[in-house]
């Protein structure tokens, strides 16, 4: 077992004398190595605060997080914010959903790429460029060379999305956490995306966490997914027996609600 979450809760406490307000509520979760696992629900269900929490990324004490997150036989809920950025890059990682608010407008690609390596390791500045450019061909960027010296602002959005994956992938984490990567993209830069990711599991063995609010674009890469609902797992199960056989109303609502998906070069649908 690489990661065991057990009653993880997350309650922000803004000012005195108000109610808490619990965003994430007992949520339990257990990952194999190199296994895939979505986390699917509607906007404020509690799916990112979940993967922020575990992460080490939300700030103490505005939010008290409680319960625990065994990793590789580490609890990352009991450690120091310092202990935990050993963590942070290196054995666990995370891609969020704007690559914009990410990525610093006047700082290189390549740079940006090779940030957790000046962080984590003692390289030189070529083999810093080596490891960044093969990160940059892992996560599908075309001619990483010419890219690595490019600026955020001369990118379209899935390249964007793609040198974020890289930086994430640069000092090859066990487990990766995608927090909504494909909800700013069109279908067909979603479907790349997601292949892209097929592709680093399978080649990397790397774990990927995936968050969405789309249970379809779960269902084309994950194999379990957990349902969540203010804060609260409502349903979890095989991808397909929670896509076709869903349980509770909720489940059901959000399948129904899916968008219709544009159909792709060749007729397959994306999704």
């Amino acid at each position: 077992m690489m990661l065991r979450v057990q009653d993880l809760s997350v309650v922000f406490r803004d000012r005195a004398g108000e109610e808490p307000f619990t965003a994430v509520d007992r949520f339990c979760l257990t990952m194999d190595r190199g296994e895939v696992v979505g986390v699917v629900g509607e906007s404020g269900s509690g799916k990112s605060m979940t993967a922020h929490a575990l992460m080490g990324l939300i700030q103490r004490p505005r939010a008290e997080v409680t319960g625990s997150a065994v990793f590789e036989g580490t609890d990352l809920l009991a450690l120091s914010p310092e202990e935990m950025r050993r963590y942070q890059g290196r054995d666990l990682s995370i891609v969020f959903q704007e690559p914009m608010t990410s990525l610093n407008p006047t700082m290189r690609i390549g740079k940006q790429v090779e940030e957790s390596l000046r962080i984590h390791e003692k390289l030189s500045r070529a083999e810093r460029r080596d490891r960044a450019l093969d990160a940059m061909a892992l996560a599908g960027l075309p001619e990483p060379e010419s890219v690595y010296r490019q600026y955020p602002h001369q990118l379209s959005g899935g390249m964007r999305q793609r040198v974020m994956i890289a930086s994430a992938l640069v000092l090859r984490p066990r487990l990766l956490i995608a927090d909504e990567p494909t909800t700013a993209l069109d279908v067909t830069i979603q479907a790349q995306i997601l292949e892209t990711l097929k592709d680093i599991n399978r080649k990397e063995g790397t774990a990927i966490l995936f968050i969405s609010h789309d249970l379809g674009v779960v269902k084309a890469l994950c194999r379990r997914v957990v349902v969540m609902k203010q804060g609260k797992i409502v349903e979890s199960g095989a991808v397909d027996d929670v896509f076709y056989h869903p349980q509770e109303e909720y489940t059901k609502l959000l399948i129904a609600s899916r968008p219709a998906r544009k159909k792709l070069k060749g007729g397959r649908q994306d999704g």
